[in-house]
């Protein structure tokens, strides 16, 4: 392979802590080879308009705290456009880039993923709150989710106990319950629920009326917004679909707290913590990784190993297939789980 000149680099799909140490470390590494980097503004839709911006050490400066990503980004898909795919290939020719590091989850790199198999130059790095692409043990972003969950739980607590309420807390989590269960059992929570398990309304009930006769005056319920009841459909708050098929979920925190305060009479309030888990200044956890996934991502471009993710295994940074990354949803570690429900009720 010719050595690489010119690199690009994208975010695309949800915001995420930790995305701007990535682009930081992509400069800085690349910068250090001699290699220029071009940001590409809003993910694929930049691709597609052309819409860049010249990333050098200065402007990488100061954004290693910084949550959200300083290059935007945007939940488009260039194959749900009529002529996009052509388009977003012909634009990476028209820009001269010898590779393009892609930062994102399962929609974002499931696009990289496809493009590398049209013969362009594709790294991954896996970004998503929700810890749920293969491959990677963790994500960036997830552990500042948590954290910021974990204390969201910890502060309902003391209202709860103060009022004698069942609090339920609605905590992100599309097709895994990663984050729910790990600030669930973080934050002492008596039940936990999550997408991988329908929701069994009397078995909740049960725990919190058993709990409620130990004399406890009140408990903590934490539950995945993308959790549904037995014989349910997932609760959503319109039915279009965005670009890459997904419904915009939240709802269930308040259809479950009206169901318990019915089936067990007492008062419940339900708190939807939503994008307030992404949002904000990265943990040193996520600082870290997704610096050092910027780095290892340059330095397999500089290897040419294209069509392949970074990803985390044990304490190691390793290379891993895009396609094997996006092809099956990580869900949650049922041997996990079954450890948070010793502690339900």
């Amino acid at each position: 392979m010719a050595k690489l000149k010119r690199l690009g680099i994208l975010t695309g799909g949800g915001d995420c802590p930790g995305l701007n140490p990535v682009i930081r470390a992509v400069v800085r590494k690349a910068c250090s080879e001699g290699i220029e980097v071009v940001g590409i503004k809003n993910g694929w839709k930049g691709l597609l308009e052309q819409d860049t911006m010249p990333l050098d050490i200065n402007s990488v400066s100061g954004i290693l705290p910084r949550g959200g990503t300083i290059l935007g980004t945007s939940r488009t898909n260039p194959y749900k456009i009529e002529g996009g795919s052509k388009k977003a290939i012909g634009n990476l020719k028209k820009l001269n880039l010898d590779a393009l590091i892609a930062c994102g989850g399962e929609d974002t790199l499931g696009v990289a993923s496809k493009f590398n198999k049209e013969k362009l130059n594709i790294v991954g790095v896996p970004k998503t709150i929700d810890n749920d692409l293969s491959c990677t043990d963790f994500t960036f972003g997830f552990d500042t989710a948590v954290n910021i969950a974990t204390e969201a739980i910890d502060r309902l607590h003391t209202t709860a106990e103060s009022h004698h309420r069942i609090m339920v807390a609605e905590v992100m989590g599309r097709h895994a319950g990663w984050i729910a269960v790990y600030a669930g059992m973080a934050g002492g929570a008596d039940v936990i629920l999550i997408p991988e398990i329908p929701i069994d309304i009397n078995e909740v009930c049960d725990i919190l009326n058993k709990r409620h006769k130990r004399g406890k005056g009140f408990s903590i319920v934490v539950v995945a917004e993308g959790a549904m009841f037995k014989k349910g459909d997932a609760v959503t708050q319109e039915k279009e679909l965005d670009a890459f098929g997904h419904v915009r979920l939240g709802g269930i925190g308040q259809m479950l707290g009206e169901r318990i305060e019915k089936e067990t009479g007492f008062e419940t309030r339900v708190t939807v913590l939503g994008h307030i888990q992404r949002g904000g200044t990265p943990t040193a956890f996520d600082r870290v990784l997704g610096t050092r996934f910027g780095v290892k991502a340059v330095e397999m471009a500089m290897e040419g190993k294209f069509g392949m993710m970074a990803g985390l295994s044990g304490n190691n940074i390793v290379a891993v297939p895009l396609e094997k990354a996006v092809g099956k949803l990580k869900t949650v570690d049922m041997d996990l789980y079954k450890i948070a429900e010793i502690f339900f009720g």
